[in-house]
Order: structure tokens, then sequence, then C-alpha cells
């Protein structure tokens, strides 16, 4: 059995590409933490992390650098040749990606959600149902 379970924060904005069948694939870094410390504080594992289709589109437009997030999918080993020989990439292929922290910028209105711009909603008793 190949899964992987992850929690951890991004290092830097998802990047969004689409493949020639046009399919979206996304490309970030996740910081996981190790559960202990070395002698220089606390260590965390580098771990690419690649999504496909709606989950990429999703990743791409809602997470960034820092956000926290979870991601269960496969690892993946693959290679490839370079002029300096050959290159071993191991990734996670996402299959769920958990956005676990909402936008710093949150864009909900605040306040009173019975009131429309700010002035009472009028609502008679012949509007209500019951």
């Amino acid at each position: 059995m190949n899964r992987a379970c992850l929690v951890g924060r991004l290092t830097k904005d998802p990047e969004l590409r689409y493949s020639g069948n046009g399919v979206g694939i996304t490309n970030f870094i996740l910081a996981v933490d190790r559960p202990f410390k070395s002698d220089n504080g606390p260590d965390a594992d580098f771990i690419p992390v690649v999504t496909f289709k709606q989950t990429a589109e999703a990743c791409a437009n809602y997470l960034r650098k820092g956000r926290l997030c979870a991601v269960e999918g496969r690892i993946q080993v693959r290679n490839y040749d370079t002029d300096n020989g050959k290159r071993y990439v191991t990734e996670v292929i996402a299959d769920n990606v958990r956005f676990l922290e909402s936008s710093k910028d949150n864009t909900k209105p605040k306040g009173d959600p019975f009131q429309d711009d700010g002035k009472p909603i009028d609502i008679s008793d012949d509007d209500l149902p019951f």
C-alpha cells in the first residue's frame, strides 16, 4: 500500500501550468515538521507535491506561501536523463488537499448578517411561512 498523509505549510505559492491536453497541474513544496528537534531547533522536511485537474486549480486559487494544508496521496519516484547524468525525483501525487486555514485577508462581510447595506431588512409577518 502506497499512501502518504502530510500536514505542513507551503514554502512558496503554488505554480499552475497546463499540459498539452489542457489538464491543470500544480506543483508546490510542503514544509512538514519533524517530531524531534536538532541542536539548532526544530527540523522540517521539504516535500514536493503535485496535484492535477480541479484540485490543481483550487490549490492555485486558494493556497499561498505559509498557509497550512493537509495532503493525502501516494509517493512517486521518477527519473530522467540530463547532461550531468540521471536525476531522481521523489514527490507526492496528491489525491486530496484540505485547506486548514482561512484566508488572512478574509473577504466575508462582518457585522449583522440580517442587515442590507447597514439598514435593517423589512420583513413583514406575511413573508414568514410559520
